[in-house]
């Protein structure tokens, strides 16, 4: 078992349910009970379940990488750089949109980067 990859795996799993749970009831309510046309509240609900999908799926695959790190290493790397940058596109957009106290706003980044970080420090651990 690799330790630093479950890490890596427990903290993408926490990540996903806060997105998933929380996050949906927060963000896509009122999404959907906007005045955007509805193809693009529908298009964005969609984005929203396909980033959910993302996040749960990748998490079991850190999970698969730290029992059989050498079996899915290739993958484990992949997800790793995945969420490495997601959370650069958070950073990225909080700080060109609104400048530097964005990123207390849009805090996404603090989870998404650990998640990379720990995901290629595991892989390159024996």
């Amino acid at each position: 078992m690799n330790r630093i990859l479950l890490w890596a795996a427990v903290l993408a799993a926490f990540t996903a349910a806060l997105h998933t749970i929380m996050g949906t009831a927060e963000i896509t309510g009122p999404l959907l009970r906007s005045h955007l046309p509805p193809q693009l509240s529908l298009l964005l609900y969609a984005c929203w379940h396909l980033v959910s999908g993302t996040l749960i799926a990748s998490s079991a695959a850190l999970f698969m990488a730290a029992r059989e790190p050498e079996r899915h290493r290739s993958m484990a790397q992949f997800v790793a750089w995945l969420w490495l940058c997601f959370g650069l596109v958070f950073i990225g957009v909080a700080v060109g949109g609104s400048g530097v106290a964005m990123l207390l706003e849009l805090p996404q980044w603090s989870l998404l980067l650990p998640v990379g970080v720990f995901g290629l420090w595991g892989i390159r651990r024996k």
